[in-house]
């Protein structure tokens, strides 16, 4: 079986994300269900401040956030990316949302997919139609990486 090109990297962090393989294949799943290909992700995982840097030198922004998405595409409907995510956001928000901090990374992670797929979050209607897909994508992941 050909690996799944979505690879997992640490910066300032030392968090382990469980069934990496698991989490590859209902990637690659949602982004194919979608009628696009995947060429490559790279999920960084790191640190506040780390986010924060990027935030502040690629899109002049002053805040933390929890994900930022590096769409690197070259072709029309095959994805390649960066996504940094912050792992302090994630365990924040797994608190605040009362659910467990894989729910509310797979959640972050399905996000991040959905803007490469097109979907935006910007309007009220927008971000209706982007909740929906999130949890009609966190309801096909394998039960034993939940």
């Amino acid at each position: 079986m050909k690996k799944v090109p979505i690879y997992f990297f640490n910066e300032e962090t030392n968090f382990k994300l469980k069934q990496l393989n698991q989490t590859r294949t209902w990637i690659k799943n949602t982004i194919e269900s979608e009628s696009y290909s995947l060429k490559s992700i790279n999920f960084i995982l790191c640190s506040d401040q780390y986010l924060l840097n990027i935030n502040q030198q690629y899109l002049n922004h002053d805040t933390y956030t929890d994900i930022i998405t590096f769409d690197n595409s070259e072709i029309n409907k095959h994805i390649q990316s960066d996504i940094f995510i912050s792992i302090e956001r994630i365990k924040e928000n797994s608190k605040a949302y009362k659910v467990t901090i894989d729910t509310e990374l797979h959640r972050i992670m399905i996000h991040g997919i959905l803007h490469l797929l097109g979907y935006k979050d910007k309007s009220t209607k927008d971000k209706k139609l982007m909740t929906i897909k999130e949890n009609e994508y966190l309801a096909k992941r394998n039960p034993s990486i939940t």
